[in-house]
């Protein structure tokens, strides 16, 4: 696909930018998509997010702009509302303007919410879809999230719904009832309150938990428990963010990739 199929045309005559929502992936380069890539390298303005890895920044091109809006608990270089005003004002001047999340911007990674505010505004948005941690992780540890015999359904949740709001509104009754695997984000922090509202819902405390750690990178950590023992182990081992959980009985493939 050539630069002009992406709205990359300069001139007098050059309309409005265009925003491009990219997702970055985990953290491997290697399973960033050829499409993004392409993108950074001809990007004007780069907009990008805490957990975008150094080999993926070092992909944008050299003469753009390039803005941290990252997110990290606690720590937050501009506010949702900022980082979509300055997409809005970047499209006024600039042909192609990347927002570039990490993972998928459509997987608790609030394209949605800037996708509408900048249609809102006039901008042109198209959304780049890349690989989501909660697939690629348990992945690269070993860990199938589907299995014929242990598990037939994935349920996706947020641990960590809003900034400020540190017990999300989730009804963990229902996520205990409605699959095998539970694959939790920005959940580690909300462990404490989480596991008694899956168990009071039924699920026992000898569910295994893997939690994986900056899940694809070299740095990949993994501490496997159950609902029981895992509170404990995480404070224990100082196991700290950015990481995911992953709960049920497909858990225990991970020893297979271990040996």
């Amino acid at each position: 696909m050539n630069l002009t199929d992406w709205d990359c045309a300069s001139g007098n005559n050059t309309p409005p930018g265009k925003v491009y929502l990219v997702g970055a992936g985990p953290g491997d380069p290697g399973l960033f998509t050829l499409k993004g890539k392409t993108l950074l390298e001809h990007a004007n303005v780069v907009l990008y997010d805490a957990l975008v890895s150094p080999q993926i920044l070092a992909m944008i091109n050299p003469l753009a702009e390039k803005i941290n809006a990252g997110k990290r608990r606690g720590n937050h270089s501009l506010l949702q509302e900022e980082t979509t005003q300055l997409l809005i004002e970047k499209a006024q001047t600039h042909p192609i303007v990347v927002r570039l999340k990490g993972g998928d911007p459509f997987v608790f990674g609030r394209g949605g919410e800037e996708m509408v505010e900048l249609a809102k505004a006039g901008v042109s948005v198209e959304v780049v879809p890349g690989v989501t941690s909660g697939i690629a992780a348990p992945a690269y540890a070993g860990i199938p999230l589907t299995h014929r015999l242990y598990s037939s359904s994935v349920t996706f949740v947020t641990g960590h719904e809003a900034v400020g709001k540190y017990k999300p509104k989730v009804n963990w009754s229902a996520i205990a009832h409605s699959s095998e695997t539970i694959v939790i984000y920005m959940g580690l922090h909300n462990l404490s309150h989480i596991i008694p509202e899956l168990h009071s819902a039924g699920l026992s405390l000898e569910t295994p938990i893997a939690l994986i750690r900056w899940g694809t990178r070299p740095e990949q950590e993994e501490l496997v428990g159950t609902l029981a023992t895992i509170v404990t182990q995480v404070e224990a081992a100082k196991f700290e963010a950015p990481a995911i959980a992953i709960i049920g009985h497909v858990v225990k493939f991970r020893d297979i990739l271990a040996r």
